[in-house]
């Protein structure tokens, strides 16, 4: 529960998450291969409503976060029982955001996308793909409470399993329903939706039922505390509202990204969709790292050896780089293989590489930037992370409003956008961190 600063004790809390990662992303490639077997406006369709889900997730991301630095610090400290009144608390703060971004989607969503969105077909098919798929987020919000008290208490590797059960059912359930296989009806871009709804059940179903068989709920007290206490949800809100608020504005400005990219035409958004595919899955190992970083840094304080921390980041951007630099060479080496499993179609994939090119340089960046970010979560001043965040969108908009709205440029300069983001977070990040104002701040 007390972590070392080693890079052996990094690979062991990184290597099951990312283990956790690449199997949903895995199934992201897969799920968005087999929508461009039906065609570019599918792809284009999936691009902007999964966007816009993501962003309904980051509610629960931020939460995790959240959770993940409490329980983290506490495990730290040894205080186990108050880990089972973090967990308990934190389901029940979800179980309302929930409910709450379920019922703002089916009355604001579709009104939102038809105020933005030009073309009709694509309109209408994300709107009737997000009416279904948002009812998977309660399920999806109380893994990631279960995620957290995973990662913070030092038990990372049972997302692994969690995720692979997961998404062996979403791969099962996209083949059956978008194309209507083993009796099934042919359900297109809507069947992928049901899928992802089964597989939220169903690794919600997993992660819990480990909680009773390896007896964590004894352990912890995790159903002990389940009355909602308010110094408890304050805390938890202190912490995790400003990371919501972050996550809401990061992802955002994706989603208006991809609105922009939708404006110079259904076949540029088809080519993002598939780009936001790759980079999501090869992305997978500098955020697996950020999480490490998070935990450790956020468990080193609560030990009392602030004077580590520095060493803790520094040694997990370097191999957060590392594996970035590996990466970025195969894909510029092998760019067309990659692009060939989203589709056959010669033009998209060659209209798709100098984008690719543009990607690999900003995903060096993001390498850096995002873990040293990461390491302003694990100190446990949030409102740093909001307040770089905020920074961050408003550069990253600013670029995407002149170059893509304005100036029509191509595709690969709109991409460009990720460098004028990457860049801010990572100056503001490293500049308060140096600036020790973070030490000696109690969670």
């Amino acid at each position: 529960m007390q972590l070392e600063v080693n890079n052996r004790q990094i690979i062991k809390i990184a290597a099951p998450i990312c283990l956790a990662l690449i199997i949903p992303q895995f199934n992201h490639m897969t799920n968005t291969a087999f929508l461009g077997r039906l065609g570019e406006l599918e792809l284009a369709a999936n691009g902007i409503a999964g966007i816009y889900y993501l962003v309904m997730y980051m509610i629960a991301y931020g939460l995790n976060n959240g959770l993940q630095v409490l329980i983290a610090r506490r495990a730290g400290q040894q205080q186990y029982s108050s880990i089972g009144q973090l967990f308990a608390n934190g389901l029940e703060v979800g179980a309302v955001f929930a409910l709450t971004a379920i019922l703002l989607t089916l009355a604001v969503a579709p009104y939102f996308f038809s105020k933005t969105l030009h073309n009709q077909e694509i309109l209408s098919a994300a709107v009737s793909f997000i009416r279904i798929r948002i009812w998977g987020l309660p399920f999806l919000m109380m893994l990631s409470m279960a995620n957290a008290f995973y990662i913070g208490s030092g038990n990372s590797r049972v997302l692994a399993v969690t995720s692979l059960c997961q998404e062996t059912v979403n791969i099962l359930f996209d083949y059956t329903l978008i194309f209507g296989k083993l009796g099934l009806p042919a359900l297109g871009l809507n069947g992928a939706a049901i899928a992802s709804i089964i597989a939220e059940i169903t690794g919600c179903s997993v992660a819990f039922s480990i909680i009773f068989l390896k007896k964590y709920h004894i352990r912890y007290s995790l159903f002990t505390y389940l009355k909602p206490r308010r110094e408890i949800i304050r805390n938890i809100l202190n912490v995790s509202a400003p990371l919501i608020v972050q996550f809401l504005f990061s992802i955002g400005s994706w989603f208006v990204f991809f609105i922009f990219i939708e404006h110079l035409g259904e076949r540029p958004l088809a080519i993002s969709n598939m780009l936001r595919s790759i980079f999501g899955f090869f992305g997978i190992f500098t955020w697996a790292l950020a999480a490490t970083c998070n935990t450790m840094v956020s468990n080193i304080i609560g030990q009392g050896k602030e004077h580590l921390v520095f060493k803790v980041i520094k040694n997990i951007v370097a191999i957060s780089l590392g594996c970035a630099t590996v990466i970025c060479i195969l894909v510029n080496l092998f760019p067309y293989t990659l692009l060939h499993i989203y589709t056959n179609d010669a033009t998209l994939i060659t209209a798709a590489i100098p984008s690719i090119r543009i990607i690999t340089l900003s995903t060096l960046l993001m390498a850096v930037a995002a873990v040293v970010l990461s390491g302003v979560t694990g100190t446990g001043n949030t409102r740093m992370n909001l307040l770089t965040e905020c920074t961050a969108v408003v550069g990253y908009m600013i670029y995407c409003d002149i170059v893509i709205e304005r100036m029509r440029s191509p595709l690969h300069l709109a991409w460009g956008a990720d460098f004028i983001y990457w860049i801010l977070i990572f100056g503001l990040s490293a500049w308060y961190l140096k600036s020790g104002k973070w030490k000696g701040k109690v969670i």
